[in-house]
């Protein structure tokens, strides 16, 4: 089951399996240049309320994504937190 990216909760990981077609492909070839690759794994950090945006790991990499972008990034969780 893919879900997408915003949905993670602090603690949750999770890889990455694409882009969803209403991303601009400005935003996905910037995310790719981050390391947001298909297959690659992630961690959401942070996961503050309010709409605030989130701090995710990916290849050792932080970085901080709101949900106009990270709401169109597909993901499959793999280890949730408990």
């Amino acid at each position: 089951m893919s879900i997408n990216l915003w949905s993670l909760k602090s603690g949750d990981r999770c890889e990455i399996l694409g882009y969803d077609a209403t991303l601009d492909e400005k935003y996905r070839i910037r995310l790719l240049e981050f390391g947001f690759h298909p297959g690659e794994s992630v961690s959401c950090l942070q996961s503050l309320a309010f709409g605030a945006p989130k701090v995710y790991r990916v290849s050792n990499t932080v970085f901080s994504l709101d949900d106009e972008v990270a709401s169109h990034v597909l993901v499959r969780i793999t280890n949730a937190h408990e």
